[in-house]
């Protein structure tokens, strides 16, 4: 009789354990917020980025991406093409707008965006503008500022003439597409100064290491110029190290390009002069804060500049100091 007492007891008890563990689940999720999953985002944009698949370009889409997420917006990345069929079916993949980061088949592109606008979809330009008779919504750096900037950090350790070579690159597009207002730029630094500089445009191709054959070319030439401005930060590396191999130090001035540890450290080091630090995040995610904006008011700036910053030890080493972190 005992033993079928307490079985009874003990089904109750389990019986009521699992009541209460029931509501107890029930009680907990009621204070969870659940996310709806049917939940609609308001907008879906396209961003268009040169085949160069860099770290730049990798980081402005990381930039964009936030900005996705700010604008409650979707976001889906493609590659443009040397032809620029990919952006001419931008129109057909059902986007309400899209960010382009041109690359240097201009001709086309602007055929392709010009349509694109003429079928009503909201277009903004990020790290290169295009001419156009109507102006294209636009983010990214002045070049202009950029060469000045560079110029500067020559003019500020030279006390003669000098010549200055500035190396663009596929792997940074934009620079290359407006070499000409780089180097107005450039020259402009000296425009008050009682010696000039003479500037020569140089090129690499995408190969990270391209540089390295660049500097070698230009020794074996004897045409070594007093500086070497480099708009990439592999090129920046990459070249920087084959003077250091060459014993060139110090013969040659070194202006670099991007915010990388390495190149923080040569500056450290009086390897590098200063580097220009442009923050191609900053650029995607306002890119696609401009486009939501222009997708639901219609409107939005005409122009986005994004600061480039001249980066030397002293900037390196306040910032260290101060948060442990980098300029």
């Amino acid at each position: 009789m005992f033993p079928k007492v307490a079985l009874a007891a003990s089904g109750l008890l389990a019986v009521f354990s699992l009541g209460m563990s029931v509501f107890l689940a029930r009680d907990l999720l009621a204070k969870v917020p659940q996310k709806d999953s049917t939940q609609k985002l308001r907008l879906h944009f396209g961003l268009y980025l040169p085949e160069s698949r860099n770290a730049y370009f990798a980081e402005l889409a990381d930039g964009a991406r936030r900005g996705a997420a700010k604008s409650e917006a979707a976001l889906s990345v493609h590659y443009v093409d040397f032809h620029g069929k990919t952006l001419g079916i931008a129109a057909g993949t059902g986007v309400d707008g899209i960010v382009v980061c041109p690359d240097l088949a201009d001709d086309s592109v602007l055929e392709n965006l010009a349509q694109l606008r003429a079928e009503g979809l909201a277009i903004v330009l990020a790290d290169h503008n295009i001419a156009a008779t109507q102006p294209w919504p636009f983010v990214g750096t002045n070049n202009f500022d950029f060469g000045k900037k560079a110029g500067g950090v020559v003019a500020r350790e030279c006390s003669r003439s000098v010549s200055i070579a500035v190396v663009y690159t596929d792997k940074n597009p934009s620079l290359y597409a407006e070499r000409e207002l780089v180097e107005m730029g450039v020259s402009a630094a000296f425009r008050n100064l009682p010696y000039s500089a003479s500037v020569m445009g140089m090129k690499t191709d995408s190969n990270p290491r391209a540089a390295e054959e660049l500097v070698y070319q230009l020794v074996r030439s004897r045409e070594l110029p007093s500086a070497i401005v480099f708009t990439d930060e592999d090129d920046t590396i990459a070249g920087t190290q084959t003077l250091i191999d060459l014993n060139l130090v110090g013969k040659v001035q070194i202006v670099g390009f991007g915010r990388s540890p390495e190149i923080f450290s040569l500056i450290r080091k009086g390897v590098i002069s200063a580097t220009l630090g442009v923050r191609p995040e900053l650029i995607g995610y306002d890119a696609v804060t401009a486009l939501a904006e222009l997708c639901e008011t219609g409107y939005t700036s005409n122009s986005v500049d994004v600061d480039i910053d001249v980066i030397t030890a002293a900037e390196i080493s306040s910032a260290s100091g101060s948060d442990g972190g980098q300029p």
